[in-house]
């Protein structure tokens, strides 16, 4: 289906706002307290848990910060007609956790992470599942293209060229995990409709 408009409704752009105000705040602060704030492995280690989600809102560069918000921009124009306040938040906050949760236990070798792209391609996942759910063929192409992308990155790495852009190296594997952490809203739902059936 070809979009025409952007969605301005307040389910559809509140909460996208917020974690882009969030953002911004983030990056903006002293680096002595955004330090408390990203994933540092062994920081939570030691019992710091909130690393979990604020690790996502923090960047490595201006650049870095960018991309993101274009990204997070990007994903409310395309699939913004499907937000309410309600599954946003569970969906972000799923793959927030689950990018998190899969990187602190099965990527041992990242001991630190920043930004949001890894909850971006979750959030993309779980558009283009509703886009599916609607009956938009389109959502088939998205949800292969975002999984072709993260094989691709799995397979033969990050771009260099985004490397040098952000000051760091891509977390491909934070790319797997948040978009796994996508797939867990569509999941509960599919699960509950079934045994209420």
């Amino acid at each position: 289906m070809l979009k025409l408009s952007l969605p301005f409704n307040s389910q559809a752009f509140t909460l996208p706002l917020c974690i882009f105000i969030v953002a911004v705040i983030v990056y903006l602060l002293p680096d002595g307290i955004s330090e408390y704030l990203i994933f540092d492995r062994n920081r939570i280690i030691d019992g710091e848990y909130w690393r979990f989600i604020t690790g996502h809102f923090a960047h490595t560069n201006f650049n870095h910060l960018l991309l993101n918000l274009a990204g997070l921009t990007m994903l409310w124009a395309l699939h913004g007609d499907h937000y309410s306040n309600k599954t946003y938040s569970v969906s972000f906050f799923l793959a927030a956790f689950i990018c998190s949760v899969g990187i602190f236990y099965l990527v041992p070798d990242m001991t630190r992470y920043v930004g949001l792209s890894g909850v971006l391609h979750g959030i993309f996942v779980w558009g283009a599942i509703l886009d599916i759910q609607k009956g938009w063929k389109s959502g088939y192409l998205l949800l292969i293209g975002v999984w072709g992308k993260i094989l691709y990155e799995q397979v033969f790495g990050a771009s260099a060229d985004v490397e040098a852009l952000i000051n760091a190296s891509v977390a491909i594997d934070a790319h797997l995990w948040g978009a796994v952490g996508g797939l867990i809203l569509p999941l509960i739902i599919f699960t509950q409709k079934k045994i209420k059936r």
